[in-house]
């Protein structure tokens, strides 16, 4: 812990069993770094880091996390206004049901990081404030995250949302008449068409193919 390891060669060391904490690596080179005991060796290039690699080998429930968080996580962007929050609420509620993990997330810190580790994104663009700019930081850098925007019947797309329909990743937004008909329709109108996304993005590459 708070070891001062600046312009060390930490090259090929046994790092099993170590506890690294608020280490100091400046120039630091860490190259293959054997995690394992008695087993063959697996090396990895960073000590920091080289616990968690460990656990996620070996710790089922580790892996189990791991897996739960990057298969079943849906980031869900909206306005917390009392109507507007109550849609995301049923929403939730609905996803929980079908055995997704949901993050309802308020705008204080930007979303991007949640975003990453999601199977997909459901964006209720209606009356948008802050998610316009939640959208711009998500959605050209991160291909593989489907975006399903929402928009209640009667209202209209933000002006600047035109941009994103650029992205393949980005699907055509669904109106729905109320919080009952969304909730009745999020297998066929939400989840399925994202997770056809989420299948065809590895051929998509990082980059827009027009407007459609």
């Amino acid at each position: 812990m708070d070891t001062d390891l600046t312009s060390a060669d930490l090259t090929g060391c046994f790092v099993y069993g170590v506890s690294a904490w608020n280490l100091r690596l400046v120039g630091a080179k860490q190259q293959n770094l054997i995690i394992t005991g008695n087993e063959p060796a697996i090396t990895v290039d960073n000590i920091e880091v080289a616990q968690f690699i460990y656990l996620m080998l070996y710790n089922q429930k580790i892996r189990d996390v791991i897996d739960t968080i990057t298969s079943k996580a849906v980031l869900i962007l909206g306005r917390f206004t009392s109507e507007r929050k109550a849609v995301l609420d049923a929403l939730r509620e609905e996803l929980r049901k079908r055995d997704y993990l949901p993050i309802l997330f308020d705008f204080d810190v930007p979303a991007t990081r949640e975003a990453r580790t999601a199977r997909f994104v459901v964006a209720d663009i209606t009356d948008a404030k802050s998610i316009p700019k939640e959208l711009a930081a998500i959605v050209p850098d991160l291909p593989s995250v489907p975006v399903q925007p929402l928009l209640l019947e009667g209202s209209v797309e933000y002006g600047m949302f035109e941009h994103f329909r650029r992205y393949p990743w980005v699907l055509e937004a669904y109106t729905y008449p109320s919080s009952e008909r969304l909730i009745a329709d999020l297998g066929e109108r939400v989840i399925r068409p994202a997770g056809s996304v989420r299948q065809a993005t590895p051929q998509m590459g990082g980059r827009p193919t027009g407007s459609r």
